[in-house]
């Protein structure tokens, strides 16, 4: 089997992480590989397997003016079109919006099976009234598309055919998980050995809802001195993270060191772990953080922690946007290190159920299908 791999970039997110391990997976199965990115290689944070063949459409840069921004991307498609047929892949497989339209644009008359899979919550995540028209005129055309929980399914059911509509998770991957463990958080951002973290993952933009979090933690610090709070990853919010953390007098109590390439390693070593996300798609770092035996808190936002955490079991689902719900519950065990253990012990479940056996296996049924 010929598959073919398209996505915007390999640097830092949850899509471009699930892609190469999808890449990697398959190559390491015998599958004839391939990977298109449409930005160069200069923001590759995610390695893939010597076998998988890598091309690279990074000659069409992005542009703020709409003209400009329209050539680019017709360019683009025509750079695409051009690379798939030289490649011939009998499947080719895109993630996120804009990268699916153009990959459907770029194969029509090709005789290739597309598969297109948004990556966030669809019905919430707003890409503007262009790409949202281009999407409801394109999908049609796609052999299968996907989204990852079943409450997106009504969305993806309303631009197609629904039987062409397909719900399928992210895989957990055990060796990302775990993380090479020679990694010291606390000499990272400067904290006390004795030290007890809250700590949240994530690219530091609005979506992921840090504001909120510093916000709930900023009522609890004083009750819980020796609680600091982390967020590892990095993003456009950064500077008004930190105004935030100014205005809230936590200066040396919230922490922000950045991207790190391993995270289960840093993970591991904290006492609790909260998503504050007003949406997601399906959250890697939920599942990361219990399949590393952490407690955890989630706000139940569109979509994915409601279909991963089992509430009160392997940790605590708050009311979307809930700030004082959240705030209690953080509360409620930060003070309490028997129920963080007891909920710690039953999050690392979710390597079984969704395990990257479990899911690749479902999407290699759903190839079989198309070829």
């Amino acid at each position: 089997m010929r598959l073919t791999l398209v996505i915007y970039s390999l640097a830092a997110g949850g899509a471009e992480r699930v892609m190469s391990a999808m890449a990697n997976y398959w190559s390491r199965k015998g599958v004839d590989v391939s990977l298109i990115t449409l930005e160069s290689a200069n923001s590759d944070i995610y390695p893939l397997d010597a076998k998988v063949h890598r091309a690279i459409l990074g000659d069409c840069k992005d542009s703020g003016n709409p003209i400009e921004a329209t050539l680019n991307n017709l360019r683009r498609v025509g750079h695409l079109r051009k690379t798939l047929r030289a490649i011939r892949p009998e499947v080719v497989i895109c993630f996120m919006e804009a990268t699916n339209i153009l990959t459907i644009l770029a194969t029509r008359g090709l005789g290739m099976k597309v598969v297109v899979m948004e990556r966030t919550s669809p019905e919430v995540h707003q890409v503007g009234w262009f790409w949202n028209t281009l999407r409801r005129m394109t999908y049609r055309f796609a052999d299968r598309v996907g989204v990852q929980t079943e409450r997106s399914r009504p969305w993806a059911e309303g631009l197609t055919d629904p039987a062409s509509v397909f719900v399928l998770p992210n895989a957990i991957n055990l060796t990302s998980s775990v993380g090479d463990g020679e990694v010291n958080l606390r000499t990272l951002v400067g904290l006390p050995d004795q030290a007890e973290v809250v700590v949240s993952l994530g690219r530091l933009a609005p979506e992921k809802g840090f504001d909120l979090l510093i916000q709930a933690f900023a009522r609890l610090a004083a009750s819980h001195p020796n609680f600091h709070l982390v967020l590892l990853g990095e993003g456009e919010d950064r500077r008004a993270l930190e105004q935030a953390q100014e205005r809230s007098g936590l200066i040396g109590r919230v922490h922000f060191p950045g991207h790190v390439s391993n995270p289960g390693a840093y993970l591991r070593q904290c006492d609790l772990f909260v998503m504050s996300s007003r949406y997601e798609g399906f959250p890697n770092a939920l599942c990361e953080a219990m399949a590393c035996g952490l407690p955890v808190i989630s706000f139940d936002c569109p979509t994915g922690p409601g279909e991963i955490i089992r509430n009160e079991v392997d940790g605590i689902l708050v009311p979307a946007g809930d700030l004082q719900g959240l705030t209690e519950a953080m509360g409620r065990l930060m003070s309490d290190g028997a129920a963080r253990k007891a909920l710690g012990a039953r999050g690392p479940d979710v390597l079984e159920r969704f395990s990257e056996e479990r899911i690749m296996g479902e999407w290699n049924r759903i190839l079989a299908e198309l070829i």
